[in-house]
């Protein structure tokens, strides 16, 4: 009995998958610039021309990731903005952000790496900048988030939680299995996620 529609869209996404999968763990362990799409056909176990019919090649997986990436940071503020108090958003932002960060820290690191990308680099520079205006898209709906919380100076206290926040994210993408997770969180929950009549 032949395949459905439906069987072989699924069978071809869980393939591309795979080949995303495989592709990022090349970035990560060798770079972007080192890694051929040999490489990546080898380590999904397909052939070449089987991996051209699911991407145009290394630059399209590429772009393929960064607009993944993109949108898991926009689940994260929809999943906030979703909800009713700006205490509520703030708190729902830093335990989705760090959690993912922890799932995945390799990844977290290859997008990082990929955000600073000298200008030079033609190929790479459009991601970053990608990446980089959606950061500060989020950055401003979450200024209003601290305006609506009340404190003084919100859009100064945006950025010192931001600052804290990708610096925790950093840390446990580096040191993944010996960072106090829940912790940390508890902290910048107590520090950041308060009205200002919470305030001391």
């Amino acid at each position: 009995m032949p395949r459905t529609h439906e069987e072989n869209e699924r069978i071809r996404q869980k393939a591309k998958e795979n080949i995303r999968h495989k592709a990022m763990k090349l970035f990560i362990k060798q770079g972007y610039h080192a890694t051929s799409i040999s490489d990546i056909a080898k380590e999904a176990e397909i052939s070449k021309g089987l991996l051209y019919n699911y991407f145009k090649g290394k630059e399209d997986l590429l772009a393929t990731m960064v607009e993944e990436q993109i949108g898991k940071l926009m689940e994260v503020m929809e999943g906030a903005l979703s909800l009713n108090t700006p205490s509520d958003q703030l708190k729902y932002i830093v335990n989705h952000a760090i959690d993912n960060v922890y799932t995945d820290p390799h990844v977290h690191r290859f997008f990082l790496h990929l955000q600073t990308q000298p200008e030079a680099d033609e190929e790479l520079i459009k991601y970053s900048k990608r990446i980089v205006e959606e950061n500060a898209r989020q950055f401003e709906l979450q200024c209003e988030m601290f305006e609506n919380l009340g404190v003084e100076n919100s859009r100064k206290k945006s950025l010192y939680f931001s600052s804290t926040l990708q610096g925790v994210m950093l840390m446990i993408s580096t040191y993944p299995q010996t960072f106090p997770v829940e912790e940390i969180k508890t902290q910048i929950i107590q520090k950041f996620c308060q009205s200002s009549s919470n305030e001391r």
